[in-house]
């Protein structure tokens, strides 16, 4: 915000010639009255300056046309009512406290659009970070696997994924589909509807192949790689899906099959 403006002072003229008593008075008077309208009128004046690039003309509604669109506000204080709709999707108590999270569509949004571009949800979603840390298992001395251990860390997101209400999720998603939209056009590009994103994102993480049996790594700095360039390439976001194991990635897939049919999510190609 800039700094208010200093008035220069005016030149100041000598007085002229008191005027007679009885019209003294009756001076006073106009001058006072032409004062406060003149600082009344700078004061509108200079508000007006001020706040004009954000003022906009409120439509006229009448009782029997419809309701005016979802304001900015509702979107920020919505997560009452997101928690009130989502709690009826499962029982399981990770989800009721995953539900406390503060800001809970535009995180839906943000994580949904960063797995369409293939990128990681983890900084929206890092309430669903596993405990412990990334195993392996030696096989000899040349063969590095993932240790199954590290997939058990990922059990309770499997569990509680798969114990949504898919047909009610249909039903949730249809209610806040307006602030849905609304959180999704603030980091969509232009004329990108969010139900199209949704489905980029779902078919992303379908086309991850499920592997059965060892995974084999290798180390690459302080981290590890797939040793496998076909699974070296997937995409972060698909990369995270594989690193939750066979039987936890079956769960997801299975479960995103049901919320895409429920939904009505318009099929799209796997770029």
């Amino acid at each position: 915000m800039s700094d208010p403006m200093n008035p220069t002072p005016a030149g100041v003229s000598p007085p002229p010639s008191e005027p007679p008593r009885g019209s003294r008075a009756k001076t006073l008077a106009v001058v006072l009255l032409l004062g406060g309208l003149a600082l009344v009128a700078s004061y509108y004046g200079l508000r007006r300056q001020i706040r004009a690039p954000e003022v906009v003309s409120a439509p006229v509604v009448d009782a029997g046309s419809a309701a005016p669109p979802v304001e900015e506000a509702s979107l920020t204080e919505s997560d009452g009512r997101v928690r009130d709709l989502l709690g009826q999707l499962s029982r399981e108590p990770e989800f009721a406290k995953w539900l406390q999270e503060k800001d809970l569509v535009r995180r839906f949004t943000a994580a949904v659009n960063n797995v369409a571009e293939g990128a990681s949800p983890r900084m929206v979603l890092g309430f669903l970070a596993p405990a412990g840390g990334f195993a392996v298992s030696q096989v000899d001395r040349a063969t590095t696997v993932i240790d199954p251990k590290s997939y058990g860390r990922y059990d309770t997101v499997a569990r509680v994924f798969g114990s949504l209400d898919a047909q009610a999720a249909g039903s949730v998603y249809r209610e806040l589909k307006p602030l849905i939209d609304q959180a999704h056009r603030e980091i969509a590009p232009p004329g990108q509807p969010f139900d199209r994103t949704f489905s980029q994102a779902i078919q992303h993480l379908l086309a991850v192949p499920v592997q059965e049996g060892p995974v084999e790594v290798k180390p690459q700095g302080a981290l590890y790689a797939y040793a496998s360039p076909e699974l070296e390439g997937l995409s972060r976001a698909q990369k995270h899906l594989l690193r939750m194991g066979p039987e936890n990635m079956r769960t997801l897939q299975a479960k995103l099959r049901e919320l895409q049919s429920a939904l009505g999510l318009p099929p799209v190609a796997e770029r």
